[in-house]
């Protein structure tokens, strides 16, 4: 199996960061997202991040950005010849089930799907599908080109080859294949992070202390170059809520809803992160880059 034109479906975030990922390496990259000026400007936002992380220059922010060859809200039209589609859209299980229930009626017969799904587990979502066999979860990390993982994980329906050719897939794209032996809410990576952006919002929702002082407190008891509401503006504050939310619907937890209930007023506010240019913090000059930060 193949894979040289490649789909990403849902250029938020971290689906736009997908796209770039792959690009830089050479492979023929579509992008699907329903507003095609949203995938644009995030595609722009990637050129500073990517290029103070790597030390990289502006021609290699364009070479990545000339394998973007195109992006559409046409569904059809994007599909038509991939090999690989890696489904990127928002963390609602109505939004993924309406998202399969269009893929299913136009997908090639040899394309391979791959969930990057933060919070649902491939069991979930390859019952949305009408192609299991070719169905597995690849889950990616936030500044994909530095934190170069790619957690890799199908259901007992998934074709071992299918597995085979995501994980070539994975190295040729300069990223590390982590495989699970069986699927697990957050693989690896996020269940061992959501606990930790879990408490913290807690303990802002609760008004144990607010979020920079639970930032400070972390870092400096722990050595940690980040806290975990830096950690939830890089992430997104709309990709915090639905996961939160999903939370509730599924618990019916107060504490689930009152943190939901917080975000909501930041995000209608519009302060949903770096991206934003305001989230827990103010960007792009954020108040833990003053070198006094720790100290006061």
């Amino acid at each position: 199996m193949e894979i040289k034109n490649v789909v990403v479906a849902g250029a938020g975030v971290l689906g736009s960061q997908i796209a770039f990922q792959v690009a830089r390496f050479g492979f023929q990259v579509k992008i699907w997202n329903r507003h095609t000026d949203r995938a644009e400007r995030r595609l722009a936002g990637i050129k500073a991040p990517f290029m103070k992380d790597m030390n990289a220059s502006e021609a290699d922010y364009q070479k990545a950005m000339d394998n973007i060859v195109d992006i559409s809200n046409d569904l059809q039209k994007t599909v038509a010849d991939a090999d690989l589609v890696i489904e990127s859209v928002s963390e609602s299980l109505e939004i993924k089930k309406a998202f399969y229930e269009d893929l299913d009626k136009i997908l090639p017969d040899h394309t391979i799907v791959a969930s990057n799904s933060s919070t649902f587990v491939p069991s979930q979502l390859v019952k949305l599908t009408d192609f299991p066999e070719r169905f597995l979860h690849m889950h990616f990390a936030n500044h994909i080109w530095k934190q170069n993982v790619a957690e890799i994980v199908g259901t007992d329906k998934t074709d071992p080859a299918v597995k085979d050719a995501a994980i070539n897939f994975t190295r040729a794209i300069d990223m590390v294949p982590i495989v699970l032996k069986k699927e697990n809410h957050g693989y690896v990576m996020n269940a061992l992070l959501i606990p930790l952006l879990n408490a913290a919002q807690a303990l802002w929702a609760n008004g144990v202390a607010d979020p920079h002082t639970i930032d400070k407190d972390w870092m400096i008891s722990n050595g940690s170059p980040l806290g975990p509401f830096m950690i939830l503006d890089i992430v997104g504050l709309r990709t915090a809520y639905e996961i939160v939310n999903n939370q509730y619907q599924q618990t019916k937890s107060p504490l689930a809803k009152k943190i939901a209930d917080k975000l909501k007023e930041m995000i209608d506010a519009g302060h949903t992160g770096v991206e934003a240019g305001q989230g827990f913090y103010h960007y792009p000059n954020p108040e833990f880059q003053d070198p006094d930060f720790l100290k006061k």
